[in-house]
């Protein structure tokens, strides 16, 4: 009888597997936005091999010396139109704002070989936009994975980084995990937000998304064309971005920019990477950072920027969570002046 239910059992694991991998060739049908071209929408051909999408807008009256770069969240994350109208704002007090899509990202292109997909190529990427631009220096304003990719530009190009503000920024990579377990002051009474990963368990392990990412990170081939894999990862956005803020009636409805395969790979990269605290480690850039109360990043690794850049300014926003410009957008703006002025 035992040697029966081994039978059994062994056939029944056989049958399973087989059905998990017939389903794991099957192209997934998601019915899902993509994002589209604005009016304001250019395009900068990059000596990386990066085709990259952004938006500018021009500084009026008399000009700031040095522009504002915008890196969204992720990676594969992408512009909202939200922050173009947001960020638009600080053209009214003379800086040129810029607004681009990472590559693999919204309206940027897609790679062909996915294992190119690394921290070190934004990093890269970001080094050609600014001799793009022709700055002397510039402002970067880093949001989550954003804030990240910030420390390793400014890293190894401190002389060009004239101030960081770091909206709810993700860990430092590579991320010092032991972070976690740090506790904030009860003076900042801060709040734990409602997780959204039994939400999105069902895409996670989707036969089909789950022998994507076997053969992306593992193989670095594509099993699945970009618009699916976007498809998948917008399916996810439509359910964690509303983690993202305190009220949920306040989320941002997805556009359909996220870049799938940039998000699977990018984070392979991190253990690689040369840590950019020992660069770092006297640096004298003026740095502003932000936090929602609400906000999901674990407050340990929100203090290592603030540990990591002594010349700093601490906003904590009440009522807000990771997205503070879509909750508090004046608030959000006045902040990010308010710091630009008093640090001239």
């Amino acid at each position: 009888m035992k040697k029966k239910l081994l039978k059994i059992t062994k056939w029944l694991t056989l049958i399973c597997l087989a059905l998990f991998i017939f389903k794991g060739c099957i192209a997934a049908k998601l019915e899902v936005p993509y994002i589209k071209p604005r009016a304001t929408t250019q395009y900068w051909n990059l000596p990386t091999g990066s085709k990259i999408a952004y938006t500018h807008i021009e500084g009026k009256g008399i000009k700031k010396p040095y522009p504002i770069i915008y890196l969204h969240g992720g990676p594969g994350g992408y512009v909202y139109t939200k922050n173009i109208e947001t960020l638009g704002a600080l053209s009214e007090s003379g800086y040129d704002v810029y607004l681009y899509d990472q590559i693999g990202c919204g309206l940027s292109e897609r790679l062909e070989k996915v294992n190119e997909y690394t921290a070190l190529r934004h990093v890269k990427d970001l080094e050609e936009i600014i001799r793009k631009i022709g700055a002397e220096k510039v402002i970067l304003v880093g949001q989550s994975w954003g804030g990240s990719l910030a420390v390793l530009y400014a890293a190894d190009h401190s002389d060009k980084v004239d101030k960081i503000v770091f909206t709810c920024p993700g860990a430092i990579k590579p991320a010092n995990t032991s972070l976690e377990k740090m506790k904030a002051p009860d003076s900042l009474n801060l709040k734990d937000t409602e997780s959204p990963n039994a939400k999105v368990l069902s895409i996670v392990l989707n036969p089909r998304y789950v022998s994507i990412g076997i053969w992306s990170r593992f193989f670095g081939k594509k099993l699945a064309s970009d618009r699916e894999v976007d498809g998948f990862l917008t399916s996810m956005a439509n359910v964690f971005t509303k983690s993202h803020v305190y009220d949920p009636a306040n989320a941002l409805p997805e556009e359909g920019g996220a870049g799938g395969y940039c998000n699977l790979n990018t984070s392979v990269s991190y253990g690689s990477l040369k840590d950019p605290r020992i660069k770092l480690k006297n640096s004298k850039i003026s740095v502003l950072v932000m936090k929602g109360q609400y906000d999901n990043i674990d407050w340990g690794y929100t203090k290592e920027y603030l540990d990591l850049f002594s010349n700093n300014k601490f906003k904590l926003v009440p009522n807000a969570g990771h997205q503070i410009f879509a909750e508090h957008p004046e608030l959000y703006i006045n902040t990010i002046k308010d710091f630009l002025t008093a640090n001239p």
